[in-house]
């Protein structure tokens, strides 16, 4: 039999994802407290039991969904020796999420809400420095001018093609790798020269 400590981790994940699934289907605005409870299957006052505020389960919720995301584009990273392979293998897990898929739809909503909502944009600002800084050092390591500067504008431009895919789902890892490739390209042997791990 699950303890209190067992039941309350499980209600709190259940809030959780029954959040997510409304931010992608809703919209956050559309979210209330009352519909996380009832598709968690709990009481509407279970919610400020768990979490402080609606916002900071959205936020909570929207964050979990989007650091899964981000650990998908950090393992391209981690597994490959060239930056033109880790670019490579970044675009292809992006190609996980065609634009209309709940992930997509979540990180949409949620870039909206944090120009508005500041415990969101602090949560997201920094899930994106810790990639931006581990993408940099990969880049770094691979002899990639201006590392730091490059992966910032690396990021920007997998968060764009996860937003724009709404609207052009042909925007995929082959369309858009070649382009993106050159911003690595320094003519030295190590980094988009080499093309495999």
């Amino acid at each position: 039999m699950a303890t209190s400590a067992e039941r309350g981790r499980q209600v709190r994940s259940r809030l959780l994802q029954a959040a997510a699934e409304l931010v992608a289907e809703q919209g956050w605005n559309a979210v209330s407290t009352r519909m996380v409870a009832e598709r968690a299957g709990v009481a509407p006052g279970l919610v400020h039991y768990h979490f402080a505020s609606l916002p900071a389960l959205l936020t909570e919720a929207s964050v979990q969904v989007m650091e899964a995301v981000v650990e998908g584009a950090e393992q391209g990273l981690s597994q490959a020796r060239t930056a033109a392979r880790a670019l490579e293998l970044m675009l292809a897990d992006l190609d996980r999420y065609p634009g209309d898929d709940p992930a997509s739809r979540l990180v949409s909503e949620a870039m909206l809400a944090a120009g508005r909502d500041e415990g969101l944009r602090t949560a997201m600002a920094g899930l994106l420095a810790r990639f931006r800084a581990r993408l940099g050092d990969r880049l770094a390591a691979q002899g990639v001018p201006d590392p730091h500067r490059t992966a910032a504008v690396l990021a920007a431009a997998l968060d764009g093609m996860m937003l724009h895919r709404t609207l052009d789902p042909e925007l995929t890892s082959t369309a858009v790798a070649p382009v993106l490739g050159r911003l690595l390209q320094d003519g030295t042997p190590g980094t988009a020269q080499e093309g495999h791990p």
